[in-house]
């Protein structure tokens, strides 16, 4: 998630500028009503590594209540990357839950490393970006394709757009976990991500999820905020083979990033949990006079 677009979903911003952590966000949530509200939570550690070997971790927490939900990201540089460059990362959002569907109303994100720090904020409205900002402010460049008003209509930030619902009472892991695509603004760049069912698998967690995990491919466009001749940008709209393997969020439909495989020229780089804590909460009983 480095120069990568930003691309992100919702993990800590240190993560996002690692090879292995760019594109956790290809999991978007579709917001379809659904009748029955849920309510579950998640406590999870990831590790980022590239060519096999450790660059990141980072921790992740998710709380779904029946009318609203938070998540709450961290992390920072580990392994052989720590010893060249030490950097850390928050991020967090919120919103409300309409109708089963997350609805964000608010997204930050902080990255600090030892030669600067940066903030993004956003606020959204079912779906528009009404205001948001990066402090310090980037300097102008004119061949940024630029962000319009109608690009920040019908979109999601970053870290709810990590978190995918599958609509319905059907199947939950399977292929209509892997929806068409949606649209993601972070604050910098907005951009499609598409995804296509691959396979289910089983997986085993160090502590926590074993199970049934969803296998999506992965593909990006870019739309605006970005510099078409980047080098990056290129590679990442050619590539054919990144993919993402979604767990679900017990009490739930929504799917969440288990592993995210991405080749780079430097070697494979993986984002994979280690713990995968995740539970039912009760519903709320309504209180009677």
């Amino acid at each position: 998630m480095t120069q990568y677009g930003r691309i992100s979903p919702g993990f800590a911003p240190l993560l996002r500028r690692t090879a292995g952590g760019f594109c956790a966000c290809a999991l978007l949530l579709l917001a379809v009503p659904q009748a029955a509200s849920a309510q579950g939570r998640l406590d999870a550690r990831y590790e980022a590594t590239l060519a096999g070997i450790p660059v990141g971790k980072g921790a992740w927490t998710i709380e779904i209540a029946d009318d609203q939900f938070s998540a709450a990201a961290s992390g920072g540089t580990a392994g052989l990357l720590k010893a060249f460059s030490r950097g850390s990362g928050t991020s967090a959002s919120q919103g409300r839950v309409v109708n089963g569907a997350l609805v964000p109303t608010g997204y930050t994100a902080t990255t600090v490393t030892a030669k600067k720090s940066e903030s993004i904020r956003m606020a959204l409205v079912n779906g528009y970006v009404k205001d948001f900002a990066i402090d310090p402010q980037p300097p102008v460049d004119a061949d940024r394709i630029p962000v319009t008003d109608a690009h920040r209509h019908g979109v999601f930030d970053p870290m709810t757009g990590s978190m995918l619902r599958v609509p319905g009472n059907g199947e939950l892991m399977g292929p209509d976990a892997c929806h068409a695509g949606q649209a993601i603004f972070d604050g910098r760049m907005r951009y499609e991500l598409k995804l296509d069912f691959k396979r289910v698998e089983s997986v085993r967690a160090e502590k926590g999820y074993q199970g049934p995990a969803v296998v999506c491919a992965i593909y990006f466009q870019p739309v605006s905020g970005y510099i078409p001749d980047r080098p990056v940008i290129k590679y990442l709209a050619a590539q054919r083979n990144m993919e993402v393997a979604l767990v679900p969020i017990a009490g739930t439909r929504i799917l969440v990033p288990y592993r995210v495989v991405v080749p780079t020229p430097l070697g494979t780089a993986v984002l994979q949990a280690t713990q995968f804590l995740t539970a039912a909460a009760p519903p709320r009983v309504p209180k009677t006079q």
